[in-house]
């Protein structure tokens, strides 16, 4: 018989069949493994290519593969894959105790492998790719001990627990999720106190969980509710030894309903290893994921800094042992190479106090594209008796474009006061991977925006305007901004990496490397991130 090594993929009765690690090879013919082929079942429920998982594997002690006790939980299980590989390592690392092929391969598959399907479909996927067998008790199955046709890999349908219109343990609609029977819930055992290994303790808790929810108002990524800080949580509140996932970085940089999550995780002196990329296409093939992914190993037995690798998107690799936390902002500066910078340039005011919370007049988006809305707001192309000019955007087909018209003063909601002021308004949202933001609007006297811009200012004068403007196209002010944003959307706290500057005199780059006495490497550092940023 063959190992669960060599025939994972396909009938083990079959003795021309020999799986090499991700290759199938029939005589001749060679077929990549079938977990690198799967297409994503969307943006948020990713499944894991086998390199990527061995990859996550790989910051796992060594010790494990060899400890016939060890007992490892994916209670996400979408291929398997993650259960497969480590099948795999066992299956090696434990010959000298179980020399017998079946004995070692039902030892390892009933006692230290188990899991839990997000949904049925994921669940039969999980078997096939582990046990050879959607029905782990069938005799096409590798394991013969099984007395079950689900084995370890668990899945039982739940229904979210709603209240007030929220489930009550994941936050879903109910307006969404409160489903029939013949639909997919959604309801994940795992963050809902189902335990489906009841009483059973694990040393490993690893997986790639769910990213979020729609929250029924359109299901982006911008709308739509994070979730992964769930599986977390839970996670670390079963006190395995190790914690191991892939989960998007936007946790460090934003995110809706992560501000006490991030501030827990990233204090937590338990989470060992943090590798972060940049790009979510260096671990996912083609697919983009705003912020990028990370994954990271949370060590119950260890209390110090984090080990924290940062790959960007042009390749370029850094690893620094550091604390997570910092006294810039309350985010993560992912990108370590800037901290010397940081320490230079954050001993006065941010420039965010010069830049407004959101729906700076009160003015919601929806006036150029759904202006019934507001009767009231008189809006019309050209200027009339009393009017002021407005600045938004309209959706059009294919995107959406900047446009003005013009309401009647009187009905502006809020900041009165700075109508007659001169003031920049800056976009609330560009790509993660633009360098160079869209250019702010030079908005003179009565004139206001719709909360798609953020109003920077006010200024006493067009001089003091200008100079600002200035300092907002330097490379000096653009790196900053990349560092702190992180993600598309544009709030007031991404600039608070920035100095604010007197802009009653002008800003270039060479007088601000000289204003902060930058060395010739930090400034090569920010020269060096305006070519490829502009390439993207």
């Amino acid at each position: 018989m063959n190992t669960i090594i060599e025939h994972n993929q396909g009938n083990p009765e079959n003795p021309d069949k020999i799986v090499v690690q991700d290759k199938v090879q029939t005589k001749n013919t060679y077929n990549p493994d079938v977990l690198s082929c799967l297409a994503n079942l969307s943006n948020d429920e990713v499944f894991t290519p086998p390199a990527l998982a061995n990859q996550i594997l790989d910051i796992l002690p060594a010790s494990l593969w060899s400890n016939p006790e060890a007992r490892f939980l994916d209670p996400v299980c979408k291929s398997g894959v993650f259960l497969r590989e480590i099948a795999k390592r066992l299956m090696e690392g434990l010959k000298d105790i179980f020399p017998d092929e079946q004995e070692r391969t039902n030892h390892v598959f009933t006692k230290q492998l188990f899991g839990m399907g997000i949904t049925e479909i994921t669940a039969i996927i999980s078997r096939r790719s582990l046990y050879c067998s959607k029905v782990a008790n069938s005799k096409y199955s590798v394991c013969s001990d099984f007395a079950d046709e689900q084995g370890n890999i668990r899945y039982e349908r739940m229904q979210h627990t709603f209240k007030n219109g929220k489930c009550l343990y994941c936050s879903a609609s109910q307006e969404v999720y409160d489903r029939t029977e013949d639909a997919e819930t959604y309801a994940y055992p795992f963050i809902h106190e189902q335990n489906l290994f009841e009483n059973m303790k694990f040393d490993v808790i690893i997986g790639n969980p769910p990213y979020q929810l729609s929250d029924g108002s359109g299901g982006s990524s911008d709308s739509a509710i994070p979730i992964y800080n769930k599986f977390i949580e839970q996670a670390i509140a079963l006190n395995s030894k190790y914690l191991v996932m892939i989960i998007p970085s936007k946790w460090m940089v934003g995110g809706r309903g992560l501000d006490k999550f991030r501030e827990t995780f990233s204090e937590d002196k338990r989470v060992r290893i943090i590798v972060d990329y940049e790009n979510s296409s260096d671990c996912f093939q083609g697919l983009h994921i705003d912020s990028g992914v990370c994954y990271f190993l949370w060590d119950r037995n260890y209390c110090g800094d984090v080990e924290y690798t940062y790959i960007k998107a042009n390749g370029k690799k850094s690893t620094i042992k550091r604390s997570l936390k910092n006294s810039y902002y309350k985010y993560i500066v992912r990108d370590s190479e800037v901290m010397s910078i940081l320490e230079k340039v954050s001993k006065g005011k941010s420039f965010a106090t010069i830049v407004s919370n959101v729906r700076p007049f009160g003015i919601r988006k929806y006036l150029f594209n759904e202006p019934e809305r507001y009767p009231d707001f008189g809006l019309q192309d050209k200027p009339f008796p009393n009017s002021v000019k407005v600045y938004g955007v309209k959706g059009i087909k294919g995107g959406a474009k900047r446009v003005n018209g013009y309401i009647k003063r009187e009905k502006v909601p809020t900041r009165k006061d700075d109508i007659d002021k001169f003031k920049l308004f800056f976009t609330t949202s560009y790509s993660t991977n633009a360098f160079i933001p869209p250019a702010p609007i030079v908005a003179g006297k009565g004139e206001i925006c719709t909360e798609t811009f953020l109003l920077v200012g006010p200024f006493e004068n067009q001089i003091q305007q200008g100079n600002c403007l200035n300092y907002i196209s330097t490379n000096f002010f653009r790196t900053l901004l990349f560092i702190g944003k992180g993600s598309m959307q544009v709030t007031s706290e991404v600039f608070a990496l920035i100095p604010l500057q007197d802009f009653s005199e002008a800003w270039t780059d060479e007088k601000l490397y000289k204003k902060y006495n930058l060395s010739q490497e930090e400034i090569d550092f920010i020269e060096s991130m305006v070519k490829p940023m502009e390439l993207n």
